[in-house]
């Protein structure tokens, strides 16, 4: 499926992971970049940031993703970002901006934090993708949803949020691991 905006937590992992950003701190001007791309999915500074990785600037949108992929990369998001940016990589993705927290952000279980990105296509249904990290304790679950032609962007976000309702359901304070 094309990705939307789910592409710019890897477009934000690859930036990280450069030879020539990887062991040194941030400037300004790349947080300036990279928080917007991801709090706000500011599309720009998503062009940018493949403009400086060497990609074509467009139509990062478009790149095919799949579930299982998604699933995999949030799963493993940490271990894939240097360790220097670890930290700022998952305040990013864990403060995505209220208008944006549709879907998955608004079935969290109690008790576990939220690390996410989601993309739609401007209101119109084409795309409502959710990719998500939970993590409580040790526990970590991830979880990928991508919806394809919904009739609206409301449709397509009470859909994400009654499909994330039901693969959460059971992961409440009281659950226990099995």
């Amino acid at each position: 499926m094309p990705s939307a905006s789910v592409v710019k937590a890897m477009l934000l992992v690859a930036y990280l992971r450069q030879p020539d950003v990887r062991h040194r701190r941030l400037r300004g001007t790349e947080r300036a970049l990279l928080g917007p791309m991801i709090r706000r999915s500011d599309n720009a500074a998503a062009s940018q940031v493949c403009n400086s990785l060497g990609y074509p600037i467009r139509p990062w949108g478009l790149t095919p993703i799949d579930v299982a992929g998604q699933t995999r990369f949030f799963l493993h998001i940490e271990r894939r970002t240097p360790r220097r940016h670890r930290r700022y990589a998952m305040r990013l993705l864990g403060s995505i901006v209220p208008s944006q927290r549709w879907g998955i952000a608004r079935t969290r279980p109690r008790g576990w934090a939220l690390y996410f990105k989601g993309g739609w296509g401007s209101g119109s249904g084409w795309v409502d993708h959710q990719v998500a990290l939970l993590r409580r304790g040790r526990r970590r679950l991830s979880v990928a949803i991508l919806i394809t032609s919904s009739p609206s962007h409301a449709y397509g976000s009470e859909t994400l949020r009654g499909i994330s309702r039901r693969l959460l359901r059971g992961l409440g304070p009281r659950s226990r691991p099995r």
